[in-house]
Order: structure tokens, then C-alpha cells, then sequence
């Protein structure tokens, strides 16, 4: 046997049986791939995915063929109806290799498809010789899905919206959703997604199709109740909006995450929110459909506040999420909603028809199971969601993704949840870069095959971390998502904290109490109404709080440096130069907000005078026009993945960092 803490080559997920034997077995320089018609893979593409490594890792060229008369060194077969009842469990397989060849059996088209990632895997880091083994797998979670945030920001281009399905499948998940709220081309809705670079009905035609080909169910997901701030900004449909008055403000990244809310009093929210339905329901093939309804804060503040003091917030809410559902079943579909109100709400789980799933989105590192065990005792349908934690930075939170995924997925299981839907969003303007989570998604992966492995305490999270370098990136020495997570500790300024100072101002030089009441530090000082809230106050007050976190910044950024210096070899010698571009732009990036926090809270007077060997003051004019450089550089990275889409955005608010950089060095 070989020993695990020895061996060179990792799978994930990790099988639940393996046994690796003695020996190893040499790929034939004239092989062939020999995939069974039953298995009811047309285009036979799980043969192809094979032949395509084989010949990217080792410069040979396979055949590839099907029935009995054509015996290949790798067979793919769907397993005999008397198969044990493991093998009958969806999307379980067993691989052997040994030196009579290689097989893999399914006892399904996801079951084959599975053990054939699992071949690709040992492939791309064995070559032509791979360890003689015994695996026999099956997954914890039916559903293994994967949720991109492909509307506040970032819009992908469908090339690389294909290369993440690719990859996806590679980790054997099987459905992925796209969340959107405005950047679909409606019909009559030209005012709502113009200048978003919208996904097409011939791109969800397309990518439907590419998904089904690799096993993955692609799930439409569409806001049709909160988070609708682009829509209800429009003159065509600002009437429906809780607060249509406040519809021309400036666009702001913390607004939208808070004020977008349809008045569901109104009968025409219906008609818009099913027209939304009915038109996008009919690019999938899948039955199911996201309805979203998430985060309606302004419900019963605004247009509806009549109606919800008739009959109260939490049955406004259950009514129309009942309606919008039950629209759905007429129609055969099965509806799916985000839990947050329902579970604020009670009353809202026991309404529930038992077609409807609820996506019960968990993000804390140290979530418990409360709110899990509470959809289950209600006897609802449900999915359990963390996240890859990368929203609103630069450089994706490894601890805070392997600490929220390795918990939602065991809870999920102790309470029978049907499956887990892994998060990747992109608040305030989706500055993370999508390739930048890819080690959250392999958490993911991981723990949604199989949760009830090791996953406390350092020893595990260090394996995986070594597990994912190797799989992924290549990386023989195993060491470039630790880095990867070192670099992500040195966040200190990040992202959010530039966009809440910089939107503190409302355009005309005051404070934007809006935005003041989601900081922390500032809401008990809006509390106090005998005076307002200055923008100055606000600033300083905010500066003023993050005074522990600035003082570390010089050797933060030490830090971060030497997590370059160490990556780049690496990046080097794997030979992946985009994600090697992706890291250093998001890390200089870092060092760049890192110092503009720095030189912010020197302009605010939060000083140490013991540090001043490390707190020598800044030169802003130069820091702005490092900012502007870098800002061209990032700029010039986002179009490998996405769509111009509110690039703009990001852009103008770094432009607005560099002018108030040279403001304040006035």
C-alpha cells in the first residue's frame, strides 16, 4: 500500500474506498478509449475528455470507439441492473486500474461521468504511469450545485462561462445556476438592461446545451421580488419600486444592496414579476426554476406600508413568494426561493407546498446548524448554501470559505437536506475576479461529495490547501493556495472599506445617511438627532475605528510582497500564466488599497507616534497615479473572463480614490 502522507497525487473529492496497490501501470503509446453506447453519452465526449488529457500530458494520440468488436485499455460501462445497492446509489462509480487495463463503471451516465474525472485527475498529474488502485465512490449530496453572481458587475463571456463548466464538471458538480437580475436581454425591457453587456436567449440556448452535454443541470435564477435596483431606477418601471421618489439618486454600490424591493401591493408587481418567469423559464430544459425573493428590506416601508400594517410584513411576503410558486407549479416547473425571510419568519416555513425547495443561505465561518435544523423540523424542502467568500475583495477569505462550506455540508447531511449550493457573489461591483474562487469551489467539491470526512482544525484544512495546489494549480510542491490564503490575511483596506468612505459623500459634499447606517461605528452617532451627521464626522469616525487594523498595515504589505516572491516561481513552473496574471493583479492591487487606507487615515489624524520609523508620510500624488496604472492593468484582466458589463464602474471608483488622494495632499 502506499502510504497517503508519501503519495504525490491527490483526488477530489476524495473517494470514499480506495485501495492503492503495489506497482504501477503504463499507458499504452497507441491506446484506445472504448465507451458503451448504454451509457447515453452521444457525442461520446467522456471518451473524448479522456483522450484530450492523455494528450496534453503526454503527447499521445488515442482512438476512440464503442461496442464489443473494438476492446480499448480504458473501458467506460454503465453497471448490470444486478449491481450491489452502493453502485445503484445516483452518480456512484468504482474504478480499477490494474495491468490488464483500465474500467470504469456508472450506475448511471453522472456515475461513468464521475469516475472519468477521477481518471482525468490521476492523468494530469501521473502522465503515462498511474498507481495501481481500487476505488468504489459514491457522492453524500444528489444535488452538488454551484451559484455565480453574473449580474451586479460582471457579466461573463459565454467562452469562459464554458471553461467554468468545464471545470465544474472536472470536481463532478452537476448543476449551476447564474443569478440575474438585470443583465438579460427582456423583451421590452431595453431600459433595464442597456449598457450591461446582457446574456442573450442564443447564449443561455447554447450554454444549456454545453451544460447537459457535461452532466450539469443549468437552473434559471431571476430576482422577480428584492434586488431590483436597476430596474426600479428606470422611468418605464419606477411605479412598481417601494420608493419610486428616490429612483434618480446617484448610483451607489451600498444602495443597491439595500433598496430595490418591488411594491408587491401593487398588482401590476405580479404581471412583471411572471412575465420575467414565463419568458426565461422557456430557454431551459430543467423543471426547476430560482425565484430568488431574498433580502426585501424595504417591504411594507414604502408604497406597501398600508397594506402591511392591514395584514402584516411576514404574510405580504408569503402571499406573493406563495403566488409566484404556485404559477410555477401550475405550469409543471418546481420553484426554489432563498430562505433568509421565511426563516425570520416562521409562520412563512408552514405555508410552504412541498414542491418548493428553500435555498438556506448560511456565510458565517462559525455558523451553527439553528436555521438548518429549523427548515428541517418544519418539514420543508431545502438546500443548504455557504460560500466561497469572495465578494467585495481582491483576494478571495480561504479560511473563512473552508470554515463555512466544511460546516453548512455536514449540517446539511445530519439534517437531510437534498443537496448544497456553493455561492460566489459579487457585491459592490464584482471586483473579484471569478478565477480567484476557484479554490472556494473546490471546498465545495469536496465536502459536498463527502462532509463527514476529517474537516476540524488546522491539519485538515492545511491537507486540502496541499490537495487543491497539486489538483488544480500543479503545483508540485503543494504550496500555492497557503500562500494564496497568507496573501488574502494581509487584506487590511479592502475593497468595501474604499467604496463606504468614498460613498459616504452623497455627490454634494454631505453625508449619505444611507450609506453611514450599514458601517457599524457610525450608527449610534446617527442615533443622536440633535445634530447631523457631517461628512467629515463620518470619515473620521471610520478611520478613527479601523485605527488597530491601519497600524499593521507596513508589515502587512511586508507580508504580502513576500507571498509574491514566493508565488511566482510556482506560477513559473506550472505554466498557467492566466491564473498566474489574475494573482498578481489582485495582489498588487491589495497593496495598493492597503496604502491608500494607510494614507487616508494619516489625512484623518490617525497617527501613532511610536510607529513613525514605519509610518513615513505618503506621497498621494504618486499613490494616485499608481492607483490609475493599475486600475488600466486590472482592467485590461477582466475582459479574459467577462463582458464590459460595469467595469466602468470599478473604474470610476478607483478614479474617485486617486482624485481624493490628490485632494487631501493639498
Amino acid at each position: 500500500m502506499t502510504n497517503e502522507n508519501t503519495r504525490e497525487w491527490a483526488i477530489i473529492p476524495e473517494p470514499n474506498s480506495m485501495t492503492v496497490g503495489e506497482g504501477v501501470v503504463s499507458l499504452p503509446y497507441a491506446g484506445r478509449v472504448n465507451e458503451s453506447i448504454a451509457i447515453g453519452d452521444g457525442d461520446y465526449l467522456l471518451a473524448h475528455q479522456l483522450v484530450a488529457d492523455i494528450r496534453s500530458t503526454t503527447g499521445l494520440d488515442w482512438d476512440v470507439a464503442t461496442g464489443d468488436m473494438w476492446p480499448g485499455f480504458i473501458s467506460l460501462h454503465i453497471a448490470d441492473s444486478d449491481a450491489s445497492e452502493e453502485a445503484g446509489t445516483p452518480g456512484a462509480y468504482t474504478l480499477t486500474i490494474d495491468i490488464d487495463g483500465i474500467a470504469i463503471t456508472g450506475c448511471d451516465f453522472e456515475g461513468v461521468r464521475n469516475g472519468v474525472q477521477t481518471l482525468r485527475q490521476l492523468i494530469r498529474q501521473n502522465g503515462t504511469v498511474l498507481p495501481v488502485l481500487q476505488i468504489e465512490d459514491a457522492p453524500a449530496y444528489r444535488i452538488r450545485g454551484y451559484y455565480l453572481d453574473a449580474t451586479r458587475g460582471r457579466v461573463p463571456t459565454l467562452a469562459w462561462l464554458k471553461q467554468w463548466a468545464d471545470k465544474l464538471c472536472l470536481y463532478k458538480y452537476n448543476q449551476l445556476q447564474l443569478y440575474i437580475e438585470h443583465t438579460f436581454a427582456f423583451d421590452g425591457m431595453s431600459e433595464t438592461w442597456r449598457g450591461s453587456s446582457p446574456l442573450t436567449p442564443a447564449d443561455i440556448l447554447e450554454f444549456d446545451q454545453y451544460c447537459a452535454d457535461l452532466g450539469i443541470e443549468l437552473v434559471p435564477s431571476v430576482s422577480t421580488f428584492g434586488h431590483q435596483y436597476v430596474a426600479m431606477r428606470t422611468q418605464e418601471l419606477r411605479e412598481l419600486g417601494e420608493f419610486p421618489e428616490d429612483a434618480d439618486r446617484p448610483f451607489s454600490f451600498i444602495e443597491r444592496m439595500r433598496h430595490h424591493t418591488l411594491n408587491v401591493a401593487d398588482d401590476r408587481a405580479f404581471a412583471f414579476s411572471t412575465q420575467l418567469v414565463d419568458s426565461y423559464l422557456q430557454l431551459f430544459r430543467t423543471k426547476r426554476f430560482n425565484i430568488c425573493a431574498d433580502e426585501t428590506f424595504d417591504l411594507g416601508k414604502g408604497q406597501s406600508k398600508q397594506e402591511a400594517q392591514r395584514v402584516g410584513v411576514a404574510t405580504l411576503y408569503a402571499t406573493y413568494v406563495g403566488k409566484l410558486c404556485e404559477h410555477l407549479s401550475q405550469q409543471g416547473h418546481e420553484p426554489m426561493f432563498w430562505g433568509d425571510i421565511a426563516i425570520t419568519m416562521p409562520e412563512i416555513l408552514e405555508t410552504l407546498p412541498n414542491s418548493v425547495t428553500l435555498l438556506n443561505w448560511q456565510y458565517d465561518p462559525e455558523a451553527t446548524d439553528e436555521k438548518i435544523q429549523l427548515v428541517a423540523k418544519a418539514g420543508a424542502k431545502q438546500i443548504v448554501c455557504p460560500a466561497v467568500w469572495g465578494w467585495n475583495a481582491l483576494l478571495p477569505r480561504i479560511d473563512d470559505a473552508w470554515n463555512n462550506i466544511a460546516r453548512i455540508a455536514r449540517y446539511g447531511i445530519d439534517c437531510g437536506a437534498e443537496g448544497m449550493l456553493v455561492t460566489d457573489w459579487g457585491d459592490f461591483g464584482h471586483v473579484n475576479d471569478p478565477r480567484m474562487a476557484v479554490p472556494g469551489m473546490i471546498f465545495g467539491a469536496q465536502y459536498a461529495w463527502n462532509p463527514d470526512g476529517d474537516s476540524s482544525g488546522d491539519t485538515a484544512e492545511n491537507d486540502l490547501l496541499a490537495r487543491v495546489s497539486r489538483v488544480e494549480y500543479g503545483d508540485c510542491s503543494a504550496r500555492f493556495v497557503a500562500l494564496l490564503r497568507s496573501a488574502s490575511a494581509q487584506a487590511v483596506f479592502t475593497w468595501r472599506e474604499l467604496v463606504e468612505y468614498l460613498e459616504l459623500d452623497d455627490g454634494a459634499g454631505n453625508c449619505n445617511t444611507d450609506v453611514a447606517q450599514t458601517i457599524p461605528c457610525l450608527t449610534e452617532r446617527l442615533a443622536n438627532q440633535e445634530t447631523a451627521l457631517t461628512l467629515r464626522e463620518a470619515r473620521d469616525r471610520m478611520m478613527r475605528n479601523m485605527t488597530t487594523a491601519i497600524e499593521r498595515i507596513p508589515q502587512a504589505n511586508r507580508k504580502l510582497q513576500q507571498c509574491m516572491v514566493e508565488i511566482a516561481p510556482i506560477m513559473a513552473h506550472t505554466g498557467k500564466s492566466s491564473i498566474a496574471a489574475a494573482v498578481r493583479i489582485a495582489m498588487e492591487g491589495q497593496l495598493l488599497l492597503n496604502r491608500v487606507g494607510f494614507a487616508l487615515a494619516d489625512a484623518h489624524g490617525v497617527r501613532d507616534a511610536h510607529d513613525v520609523d514605519d509610518r513615513q508620510p505618503s506621497d498621494y500624488r504618486t499613490l494616485a497615479r499608481e492607483l490609475e496604472c493599475w486600475c488600466e492593468a486590472y482592467a485590461k484582466e477582466w475582459t479574459v473572463t467577462s463582458q464590459p458589463s460595469e467595469l466602468h464602474r470599478i473604474q470610476e471608483t478607483v478614479w474617485k480614490a486617486a482624485d481624493e488622494l490628490r485632494r487631501i495632499s493639498r
